[in-house]
């Protein structure tokens, strides 16, 4: 889930991270007042969630209020990637002497987050990566022992940074590291972090990414900043459809039945399986098929839950058939979904032998789940036959996507 720039800054400012003056407007008069406030030259940035700010003409610089609200104007009703921004940030345009950046992610081959540092800021850090690679140092977070400030420390220092630069640029970093740990993120990022000519040091920018997992344990600081429980949001706003599918998963606590991104294919998916929910999406693509969805299944949802995202996923417009694939699941009632998935298909009108194209979730009471498919003529298959494979059968019965 991706926070807008103004939330990833509340949130670093809960935690000592020091930003430019400044605020949110709404309005362009809004913003007028917020210029006036700062007293000086400011930076208006939209707020949306894809990139491409700057090549847009999402960013302007203003040397009066007056011009802010002419600025602020433009950029709210300038769209960029298909988004209209939520607000415009106004800032106070800051004096930089020095440019950094300052990252904690994860490192997927090392299995452990990872902070990043460069004395480069400013730019795309591939960019750093791939033609100054020593300009960049790396420091592994251990899982096992509390965070050492020192670790951060020793980083920085490798670029040859020292004196009360050091110690600033140390406290950020190791302040960075600890949020990203305590909220769960995937990525808490700060380009550029600016040295202004006084030596103090502010995030001018500023990207965070929370795991998805991680938002039931953090519903206080989303509340804090405003983000509501149906925002699903990745690289844009959630559309309606994601939305109710949020809803509906958080019907009840039992299992899930939900977390579903909107695509614009034919075929229906309620797929699971953690990770193997992915292998079936890329393996629905890879024989041809256009999903109309992705979405998680898996637990032990309710039947009115798998019924309900069924209908959800047949209310959409272009939706031919539907697919329902999972990994081997013990944890997962097989008869529980396939009567969740039935009922939402009848519910919504079809026959289930003609709308679902192919049932694959071998498991725990899969004989009883078999029996139910088979009475409604539904074509279904046990571990015997590989995701893959289920997969291009789906694809090869919903058709070419029109």
């Amino acid at each position: 889930m991706r926070f807008y720039e103004f939330e990833a800054k509340k949130l670093l400012a809960k935690h000592g991270v020091r930003l430019p003056q400044g605020g949110t407007a709404a309005t362009p008069e809004a913003a007028a007042e917020l210029a006036a406030d700062v007293g000086g030259a400011v930076v208006l940035k939209s707020q949306v969630l894809s990139g491409g700010r700057m090549k847009a003409g999402g960013v302007k610089f203003a040397d009066t209020p007056e011009e802010a609200k002419a600025a602020a104007e433009a950029i709210l009703a300038l769209e960029i990637g298909g988004q209209l921004p939520r607000c415009v940030l106004v800032e106070a345009k800051a004096a930089v002497a020095k440019e950094y950046f300052a990252a904690v992610t994860y490192d997927a081959l090392a299995k452990l987050p990872v902070m990043i540092f460069s004395d480069m800021g400013g730019i795309d850090i591939e960019q750093v990566a791939e033609e100054h690679p020593e300009h960049i140092a790396r420091a592994h977070l251990s899982t096992l022992t509390p965070f050492s400030e020192f670790k951060a420390k020793e980083m920085v220092a490798s670029l040859g940074i020292g004196g009360n630069e050091l110690v600033r640029l140390t406290d950020i970093v190791a302040r960075l590291a600890r949020v990203f740990t305590q909220y769960g993120l995937t990525l808490a990022e700060i380009n550029p972090l600016g040295r202004l000519e006084d030596g103090s040091v502010v995030a001018l920018d500023c990207h965070i990414d929370m795991e998805e997992e991680a938002r039931d344990r953090q519903t206080a600081v989303l509340e804090e900043l405003g983000i509501g429980r149906e925002e699903t949001r990745q690289a844009r706003p959630p559309t309606e459809f994601e939305i109710k599918g949020a809803q509906i998963d958080a019907q009840d606590h039992r299992g899930v039945a939900g977390r579903v991104v909107e695509f614009d294919g034919n075929l229906g998916l309620v797929i699971g399986a953690g990770g193997g929910s992915l292998t079936i999406f890329d393996a629905i693509r890879k024989h041809g098929g256009q999903p109309a969805n992705y979405c998680e299944i898996g637990g032990n949802p309710s039947v009115a839950k798998a019924a309900a995202l069924t209908k959800l996923i047949l209310s959409k417009p272009g939706v031919d058939k539907i697919a329902v694939i999972m990994n081997v699941v013990s944890n997962t009632r097989v008869d529980i979904v396939a009567r969740g998935v039935v009922k939402g298909v009848v519910e919504s009108g079809f026959d289930p032998a003609e709308k679902i194209a192919i049932f694959r979730i071998p498991g725990s009471w899969e004989g009883e789940g078999f029996k139910l498919l088979a009475k409604y003529g539904v074509e279904y298959c046990d571990r015997t036959v590989s995701m893959s494979e289920a997969a291009r059968r789906a694809v090869e019965k919903a058709g070419a996507h029109a």
